[in-house]
C-alpha cells in the first residue's frame, strides 16, 4: 500500500505541476478575485485529476485506444474554451480599467466559488492527455498480479491530494500577487499577459497534436 502511495503522489504531481494554461488561468483568476474564489478553482482542477486518476485505475490500459477517435475534437473543444476565457478575461479587465469606479467587491461578484470550481472542472476534464497519463502510468506499474482495491484507492487520494496541494500552492500565488498589483494599471498588466499565455498556450494545443 505504501507503494500506491508514493505512486499516487508522483503521478499527482507529475500531471499537476507542469504549468499551462490551466495553471495559468487559475493564478490570474485569483489574483482577480479571492482566495476562496482560487481555492475551489484549485479544488475543481484536482478532481478532475482524481476523476481521471480513477478512470485510469478502472479501465487500464483500455483507456488510450478508446479516447484516441475523440482526441483532435477534445483538443479543439479545450482550445476554444481557452480562448474564450482568454477573450471575457481581456475583456472584463479592460472595462475595469476604463471604469475605474469598479471596487474589488465587484470583481469578487463576477464569479462565485461554486462557479469557479465548476470551470475548472470542466476546462481540466477535456484534456485527453490526462487520463492517457494516468491510464500509462497504471498499466507500466501492473506486476504479475493485479493491485487489490485498497491499493488502487490509495493510487487516486494520493493522486488527487498531490495535485489539490499543487493547485492550492498556485492559487496562494495568485491571491498575493492579487495583494501586491492593486492598482489599475497592474492588474489591467497582470490580466493582459495571463490572457496572451493562454492564446498562445491553445494554439500550442492545436499545433502540436
Amino acid at each position: 500500500m505504501s507503494a500506491a502511495l508514493v505512486a499516487g503522489l508522483l503521478a499527482g504531481y507529475g500531471i499537476a505541476m507542469p504549468v499551462g494554461a490551466v495553471a495559468t488561468y487559475l493564478v490570474a483568476l485569483t489574483a482577480r478575485t479571492s482566495l476562496r474564489v482560487g481555492t475551489c478553482a484549485a479544488l475543481g482542477v484536482a478532481t478532475a485529476d482524481g476523476l481521471y486518476a480513477l478512470i485510469a485505475v478502472i479501465g487500464g490500459s483500455a483507456l488510450a485506444p478508446a479516447l484516441h477517435p475523440v482526441t483532435a475534437p477534445l483538443h479543439w473543444a479545450s482550445a476554444v474554451v481557452l480562448v474564450a476565457l482568454a477573450g471575457r478575461s481581456a475583456v472584463t479587465a479592460l472595462v475595469q480599467y476604463r471604469g475605474r469606479a469598479a471596487t474589488d467587491s465587484d470583481d469578487r461578484g463576477q464569479m462565485s466559488p461554486v462557479r469557479a470550481y465548476a470551470a475548472l472542472l470542466g476546462i481540466t476534464m477535456m484534456n485527453p492527455i490526462t487520463v492517457i497519463y494516468f491510464a500509462a502510468l497504471v498499466l507500466a506499474g501492473q506486476g504479475t498480479t493485479a493491485p487489490d482495491h485498497w491499493s488502487q484507492a490509495v493510487f487516486v487520494l494520493a493522486a488527487f491530494a498531490a495535485s489539490a496541494s499543487w493547485q492550492l500552492l498556485l492559487a496562494a500565488g495568485g491571491a498575493l500577487l492579487g495583494r501586491v498589483l492593486t492598482g489599475p494599471r497592474g492588474r489591467l498588466a497582470t490580466s493582459l499577459v495571463s490572457c496572451a499565455v493562454i492564446v498562445g498556450l491553445a494554439a500550442h494545443l492545436l499545433i502540436a497534436r
